[in-house]
């Protein structure tokens, strides 16, 4: 008749209750790091285009959708005074051409775009985009703002 006395009182089982252990963390919540990292990320991503050419162009807005680019394009700007730049280099016109045959890495298939003020004259605009196709270049792009919903 034998009876077992260790298990009386706990249905059974062997288990024992564990109390609660309140001591310090010693673990880092990276979850606040990661926030502000991915915002200054966003942040980043949406400054570095406006960073790339520094020249002040006050462009025109149209209603065309913006390009998607995977390299860096060459540029060329002419703001309202008329004055013609290479990325943030002043030129005068003829040396555009010779400029761009010793920059461009792609040959006559490299990207450029050109952007012209709109308060610049629109024949100065024309000769860049003409001297730019008659060397052979075919990739050539104006670059406008995206007009706004008023």
């Amino acid at each position: 008749m034998g009876m077992s006395v260790g298990t009386a009182g706990r249905g059974g089982r062997g288990h024992r209750r564990r109390g609660r252990h309140h001591g310090l963390m010693s673990e880092i919540n990276v979850t606040p790091f990661v926030d502000v990292m991915l915002v200054l990320l966003i942040i980043f991503m949406v400054a570095a285009p406006l960073l790339t050419v520094g020249v002040p162009i006050d462009l025109p807005e149209t209603q065309a959708k913006a390009l998607n680019s995977e390299t860096q394009p060459i540029t060329i700007s002419v703001n309202e005074a008329g004055q013609i730049y290479l990325q943030e280099t002043e030129i005068a016109l003829e040396e555009i051409v010779p400029k761009l045959e010793a920059i461009s890495k792609t040959g006559y298939e490299e990207r450029i775009y050109v952007r012209g003020d709109k308060a610049a004259d629109y024949g100065t605009v024309m000769r860049v985009m003409a001297r730019i196709s008659a060397a052979g270049y075919r990739n050539l792009g104006l670059v406008t703002l995206q007009e706004q919903d008023k």
